[in-house]
């Protein structure tokens, strides 16, 4: 078995460890392979980017109002 802890900082490390399973003979470019997916379905690097710099709420409120009025009309042309 291959334990990989992403870099999260939490108390219980045990819920924040990726396992990937490793079988007897198989390949470990393989199993790195299923870790990074594993690893982007999680979404840890997504969060840390976005917690570089503080985003007033006014604006992250604004950018939401701007991206569901840009998917409605997408929604709507489509139809």
């Amino acid at each position: 078995m291959l334990y990989i802890c992403p870099p999260i900082l939490s108390k219980k490390i045990e819920k924040d460890m990726l396992i990937i399973p490793v079988k007897e003979g198989e390949n470990i470019e393989r199993a790195i392979k299923r870790y990074k997916k594993k690893f982007d379905k999680t979404k840890v690097m997504r969060h840390l980017r976005s917690r570089r710099e503080f985003v007033k709420p006014s604006i992250v409120n604004r950018q939401g109002r701007i991206k569901a009025a840009y998917l409605q009309r997408r929604a709507s042309a489509e139809i």
